[in-house]
């Protein structure tokens, strides 16, 4: 793209522009990390200041316990980097950064330690007790219509266009929360909130354009950690979407880079072949690997160069600052093998260096257990390579979802599908650290994709719910909403019935809601409910057996409880036979079916067709 040369020779004429300039202009504009705080693990902590012509001054503090290390100049005189050492004895407060030139003070910055909060390093994050409810912020509830435009803001709302903003924000999720707990719900993860003021097609939060700030139309940095702060007195955790591999193209960096590497840069505009398998492919070209690290998502999201020491220890050093700021109990990594490995290893290294207990989930969007398994802590599989990343998403397991129940049982198809996928957890050092879901804001919705069949959605959902590892729900599967791909993101992103003044139907309340709504709606919420405080279902083991007939049955078990789960994806009844099963049934007789209450003698059960059941397994 030719704008990327012209943007490198204009960074060279701002160079010596600004240098000429330097005794009529100083000014410090920003210092990132905006605040810090004392008491962390580690001592160290590297301010960006940006300024113009900061890079030709000396930085001095004098405060008892912190102490300037080294600084650190590149290309552009207009960026100041400042290692400082934070002494486990200093007490917060407020101290003075002065920037002298000729022992002259040209310009000063105040910077705040804060305290760190009591037990902020023990906290824990989401684990397999935990079910994530994913909302599209934009899309989810316009809690307040005052923020739709905003000064400043190249974009403002308008719910005709389906990739245009809506007006969903924060302040909607909060006035929403008790809907998620009663769902059944414990965790929930937003798409990004962080400022994407691009002209166009903003409203998905992957373009950001500022690492330190929520958007304004979302709200506001301070109602992101209130709205943190009250999920955590309803008992749910709040996950954050991040985002390392690229920025959106009007981030204020992009517009005075620090360095001309800061960005991955190409003669000519040059997108990511998105193939991650070329990673860990023994056979793989490097010009292939290239092109899918070092290339742009898109043409408005510059690649971010996280070999670049600098860069790489800005976006580490906000991912703890979030944390820290907003009390969060996970991060969800966007686009996690795009950005190089070995960086992305030492961001998790990192962050649970501070926070041990904490979780992160990567998102490699790859086909194969094998291909997805490298990408967590401690695999087997890629023996040199080790990401200290705890969770992944199940990417296998969501094909096989999409798939199984419209395709007809055979050899290699239905839902034996999910039987090999399970089949592979070997691969995984932790199998139980995955995160499964039958649809995201990225695909087509899972009601979509089962042929808009209630009793279809209900057996996907039951699998999620039950099987290893932890259920992640996108929102409005619930209430049956719908999308296809194949139409435009725009469609998969629908707004949430009831978040809007004027809406006719209100999930919220259930006024408008269809029959089939109402029972999507009391399915989810009994088996999310009855998941939560169900032991066996987040820690218990998983036997399963072979589909036939379209019959497939598994078990969760432990030393205490077992549960047996049928999904019949046939469209004829199934009967239960239960010397197949007998290694799993000693000692049992009966079963309690928790999403209908009724019971069965094991011995004498009828599976109607395209139908799931969950049962408590009973002496």
């Amino acid at each position: 793209m030719k704008l990327l040369n012209l943007r490198v020779i204009g960074l060279v004429i701002l160079i010596s522009a600004t240098l000429s300039s330097f005794a009529q202009n100083t000014g410090v504009k920003r210092v990132e990390p905006p605040f810090w705080w004392t008491g962390m693990h580690n001592p160290d902590l590297q301010l960006l200041v940006y300024g113009d012509a900061v890079a030709t001054t000396v930085p001095e503090i004098r405060y008892k316990g912190v102490k300037i290390v080294r600084t650190a100049t590149l290309s552009n005189p207009n960026y100041l980097f400042i290692d400082l050492k934070i002494d486990k004895k200093a007490k917060p407060g407020t101290f003075t950064i002065n920037f002298l030139k000729d022992k002259e003070v040209k310009a000063s910055w105040d910077y705040q330690l804060m305290a760190r909060a009591d037990g902020s390093a023990e906290r824990k994050g989401f684990d397999q007790s935990d079910a994530i409810y994913l909302i599209f912020p934009d899309r989810f509830v316009n809690g307040d219509p005052d923020n739709d435009a905003v000064e400043g803001m190249l974009e403002k709302a308008d719910r005709s266009l389906p990739d245009g903003r809506h007006g969903g924000d924060i302040a909607g999720v909060a006035q929403h929360l008790d809907y998620i707990k009663e769902l059944g719900f414990t965790a929930v993860w937003l798409n990004p909130v962080l400022e994407n003021n691009m002209p166009a097609y903003s409203y998905h939060g992957y373009a950001i354009t500022d690492f330190y700030k929520v958007d304004p139309r979302m709200g506001s940095n301070e109602e992101y950690k209130a709205l943190a702060d009250e999920m955590h007195q309803k008992g749910l955790k709040l996950i954050m979407d991040m985002i390392f591999n690229h920025c959106g193209s009007n981030h204020w960096w992009i517009k005075d880079l620090p360095s001309e590497d800061w960005i991955h840069q190409f003669p000519e505009f040059t997108k990511t072949n998105y193939r991650g398998s070329t990673i860990f492919d023994p056979y793989a070209s490097e010009y292939d690997k290239k092109i899918f690290q070092q290339g742009w998502f898109d043409t408005h999201m510059p690649d971010l160069n996280q070999h670049n020491p600098y860069l790489m220890t800005y976006l580490i050093q906000n991912s703890i600052w979030w944390i820290e700021y907003a009390g969060l109990d996970g991060i969800r990594m966007d686009t996690y093998p795009y950005p190089y490995e070995d960086s992305m290893a030492e961001w998790a290294r990192r962050v649970l260096e501070e926070y041990p207990g904490f979780s992160m989930v990567g998102e490699a969007w790859l086909n194969y257990p094998s291909q997805v398994a490298v990408w967590q802590a401690d695999e087997h599989v890629y023996d040199s390579y080790q990401s200290h990343l705890p969770y992944v998403f199940d990417f296998p397991l969501y094909d096989a979802l999409g798939r199984a129940f419209t395709e007809g049982d055979g050899w290699s198809t239905g839902v034996i599908r999910f039987y090999d996928v399970l089949s592979q957890d070997y691969l995984y050092t932790h199998p139980e650290n995955i995160v499964v879901f039958a649809d995201n804001h990225d695909g087509s919705r899972i009601f979509t994709k089962v042929g808009e069949s209630l009793n279809r959605l209900r057996m996907a959902i039951t699998l999620v719910m039950t099987t290893r590892g932890v259920p992640q729900i996108y929102y409005g599967t619930e209430i049956l909403m719908a999308g296809d791909e194949g139409q435009g993101h725009g469609k998969l992103r629908k707004d949430f019935p009831g978040g809007w003044q004027g809406d006719t139907v209100n999930a919220f309340t259930g006024n408008g809601l269809t029959f089939d709504q109402k029972k999507a709606l009391n399915f989810m919420t009994r088996l999310a409910n009855w998941r939560k405080n169900k032991p066996v279902m987040h820690h218990g083991k998983l036997k399963h057996f072979l589909p036939v007939d379209g019959l497939y049955v598994y078990f969760r078990y432990d030393d205490n409880d077992t549960v047996m789960v049928v999904l019949n994806s046939a469209e004829k009844p199934n009967y239960f036979d239960r010397e197949r099963y007998s290694e799993m049934l000693e000692g049992f007789r009966y079963g309690k079916n928790i999403l209908t209450n009724k019971m069965y003698e094991l011995s004498k059960m009828k599976i109607f067709p395209e139908t799931p059941m969950v049962l408590e397994l009973k002496k």
